[in-house]
């Protein structure tokens, strides 16, 4: 219960965070990080330590990068991987990664999400 709880102000302080983004960063990040909270409910306990520690990391990431921006008034999204984290993915999350990294760096392209959660450009 107390993992739970945890898991849900993690999930909100992640969403949190989002606001601050671009609309069509923003709605793709919501939709990630959703699906990716949704998918990992029924993990085990080690696999669920290891989900919510890497995502803890990545919120401080994101903290320290909104940070930064106000400093230097520059937006920075995202996050530099290691060969290692990569490497410790399955080949399903570096597929995500990769569909998540085409979306985002479409040029010149409006990202809309649709009620029924698809993509549309």
């Amino acid at each position: 219960a107390a993992m739970a709880g945890g898991a849900r102000r993690l999930y909100r302080r992640i969403l949190q965070l989002h606001r601050a983004l671009p609309p069509a960063l923003r709605h793709l990040g919501d939709r990630y990080v959703k699906e990716e909270f949704r998918r990992h409910k029924a993990v085990g306990p080690a696999e669920a330590q290891r989900f919510l520690r890497e995502w803890e990391a990545t919120l401080i990431q994101q903290q320290i990068n909104e940070d930064k921006q106000n400093l230097r008034e520059k937006a920075v999204y995202g996050i530099q991987l290691t060969e290692e984290k990569l490497n410790d993915f399955r080949d399903e999350q570096i597929g995500q990664l990769k569909e998540l990294m085409d979306e985002a760096t479409k040029p010149n392209k409006k990202i809309t999400v649709s009620k029924d959660s698809e993509y549309k450009t």
